[in-house]
């Protein structure tokens, strides 16, 4: 096979610097579990029972149909092979790709949200349909018409406790919900529980929307899908209408507030647990969005590699176009930014895994840093990676338009995570909400969590930059990342406080009025957590020193690319001077030569085969032009010399000109 790959690709892959494979272990967790990988991907992408046209040609009725029988047959074979966990996730993975709405929220959103807020009868009644797949579920929770303010009055879908035994969902209509509009018989929705004439805030009930027998919707629901959308169109996003529905009043989910038959309200445990599934959420889109960054950048490197243009020296050969400085400055901070967040979510897992085994014996101690930290990562990591993908895009120009990049795909893809599950504004003023609790807090003495520990630590000025810094060392980069986000809290903070006290604001007014500052104190702190948890891995990464080596370079490259980014929030208070700027502006410039001869073997270390990198552009063995020549032979608009349309519009139309000669 050697004799069949690129020349190009193939001289990029032999000069490389460091061990591939030692690299990808790191990635997983070692060599067993990239081993554990690939056998799942194996068994997904080997079946011939998935294979199916590509999705590109296909019309939206045609795509939902084939993902739902790709689905449900992943799911029955996953059962057969005898899969659960991580493995049973990865299989979906590797054959729907994320594109199977259905099975993607019933096995996380709803299959979860029953096993952590249902009690043990309940869990006894639904988890087992769930697990078995006898009735499938969505995640109902977005409501048209209100916003993120979940109150008394906010025209929140409502239920009341009616004749002791059962109660009622009023009116209300719920949009753009995944696999509603189609497939799902069930769902877990949020809504307003109102018992004994009082509203108790928003609990989760388990809804059968349609019938078990003939799959239509249930009396006093009506249930569609939303219609096309920027991304996702295989999937049938959907709305449902609730009209007095009555539900038996076990349907809610009762492990942490019941309502007994009389109606009265009691609260079991700690409220705050039910935030769980919705955190889960967080992690797991955070996850997703790298995965699609990481695998862009595969995309756009490989081609950039293969692809010729111009000239470097006059009378030369065309060069590979990586070989510009302005490719690499395009792409190389992405590639970099892809590796950051990958060490930067198994953090993030883990934490999430320590704060939710104590979540279930009922402790919540962790829970709103955790809260916090999700939600701005959430935010700033799946912008990022929207950012970078579409700028991976635009890097292999006319081509990056089609299909056949496999970047249009991944870009509409992760535009519905930027949005799903919190949009980004949203998260990150939640972030800010907490922050600026932390730094009050801090400043009355308090000890602060972990996460935002270094905000007891904000200077009251500015630590002048006179010295000349080693800016590529790690401790002064992180150092500079921490002031950057410690002074920004201050500063909102305060911004904030002076507008209650000496301007007479309402605190609702100070707040609003200082939303930009508290956006940007947000971005900046998950940010230095981002930059923080880079340099903490590659410092103790168990691998060799060319491995570390690379990855050092990569971490270098993304904290100078920050600084150079947003170098006024370096430069405001003087922390950083215009000499340190200037420094960083070389260092990294320099950084991009040094990433350009392993740039191929960095991406190859990601390890997506073909199948799953789903592009013509990208591909392992760098034959791009004659895959692209049979892609777009593929087009139905192909199937003839002639199209009809040429008969029925073009011919008469161009006759009817010639006739006039």
């Amino acid at each position: 096979m050697a004799q069949l790959v690129n020349p190009d690709l193939a001289r990029e892959r032999s000069r490389v610097s460091f061990d591939v494979e030692k690299l990808t272990n790191v990635l997983y967790g070692g060599p067993d579990g990239v081993k554990r990988k690939r056998r799942i991907e194996s068994l997904a992408l080997t079946d011939p029972d998935y294979e199916h046209e590509d999705f590109n040609y296909l019309s939206r009725e045609e795509q939902y149909a084939n993902m739902l029988k790709k689905s449900l047959m992943a799911a029955k074979k996953a059962k057969e092979l005898g899969l659960s966990g991580k493995d049973m996730d990865d299989y979906m993975t590797s054959v729907l790709d994320y594109r199977a709405i259905a099975m993607n929220l019933h096995c996380t959103m709803f299959t979860i949200t029953l096993q952590q807020q249902g009690d043990e009868r309940q869990r006894a009644k639904w988890l087992k349909l769930a697990e078995n797949f006898s009735i499938l579920g969505s995640y109902l929770q977005t409501e048209m018409g209100h916003g993120t303010v979940t109150g008394p009055g906010t025209g929140i879908l409502q239920v009341q406790v009616q004749r002791f035994c059962n109660m009622v969902m009023i009116l209300a209509f719920m949009i753009s919900d995944g696999s509603l509009g189609l497939t799902v018989t069930h769902g877990v929705v949020m809504a307003q529980l109102y018992t004994q004439g009082q509203c108790m805030g928003p609990h989760m009930f388990i809804m059968q929307l349609r019938s078990l027998e003939n799959h239509k919707p249930l009396p006093g629901i009506t249930v569609g899908d939303i219609g096309p959308k920027y991304g996702c169109n295989d999937g049938d996003n959907g709305f449902v209408r609730f009209d007095q529905v009555r539900i038996p009043r076990d349907n809610m989910l009762m492990r942490f507030a019941q309502v007994a038959e009389d109606g009265t309200y009691s609260m079991v445990l700690d409220p705050r647990l039910t935030y769980g599934t919705m955190v889960n959420m967080r992690v797991q889109l955070t996850e997703r969005s790298n995965t699609s960054l990481a695998r862009a950048v595969t995309i756009a490197i490989r081609y950039s590699c293969v692809r010729r243009q111009s000239e470097l020296t006059p009378g030369e050969p065309e060069p590979q176009i990586l070989d510009y400085q302005t490719q690499q400055y395009k792409l190389f901070p992405h590639l970099a930014a892809a590796y950051g967040f990958w060490f930067t979510i198994q953090n993030l897992e883990a934490h999430y895994e320590r704060v939710n085994s104590k979540l279930q014996e009922g402790d919540t101690s962790g829970l709103q840093e955790l809260h916090a930290l999700t939600a701005g990562l959430k935010a700033y990591t799946t912008l990022e990676a929207h950012q970078g993908i579409e700028e991976c895009r635009l890097a292999c120009g006319g081509h990056g338009y089609s299909h056949a990049s496999g970047l249009v795909y991944l870009l509409t893809s992760q535009a519905v995570t930027v949005t799903g599950e919190g949009e980004t504004t949203v998260m990150l003023l939640q972030l800010a909400r907490y922050l600026v609790k932390c730094y009050a807090k801090s400043q009355a003495g308090a000890k602060l969590p972990s996460t935002v520990s270094y905000l007891q630590m904000v200077q009251s000025a500015a630590v002048s930059g006179g010295t000349t810094r080693d800016i590529n060392n790690f401790d002064v980069l992180t150092k500079a990342y921490q002031h950057r986000a410690a002074r920004l809290v201050k500063v909102a903070t305060e911004g904030v406080r002076f507008k209650v006290t000496s301007e007479g604001q309402s605190e609702a007014e100070a707040w609003n009025n200082s939303l930009v500052s508290l956006v940007k104190c947000a971005e900046a702190h998950s940010q230095f957590f981002v930059v923080k948890t880079f340099v903490e891995a590659v410092r103790t990464v168990d691998a060799d020193d060319s491995v570390r080596a690379v990855l050092n370079t990569l971490c270098q490259l993304y904290a100078l690319h920050g600084i150079c980014e947003h170098a006024g929030d370096f430069l405001q208070d003087g922390y950083l001077t215009g000499p340190d700027l200037q420094l960083a502006r070389s260092e990294m410039c320099s950084l991009l030569s040094k990433v350009r001869s392993d740039a191929v073997p960095l991406v190859d270390a990601f390890d997506f085969p073909d199948q799953i990198l789903q592009s013509v552009l990208g591909r392992y063995d760098g034959r791009v032009y004659e895959h692209l020549y049979e892609w777009a032979k593929k087009s139905p608009l192909n199937k003839s010399q002639v199209h009809e349309s040429y008969y029925k519009y073009l011919q008469p139309f161009l006759q009817k000109n010639r006739a006039k000669l």
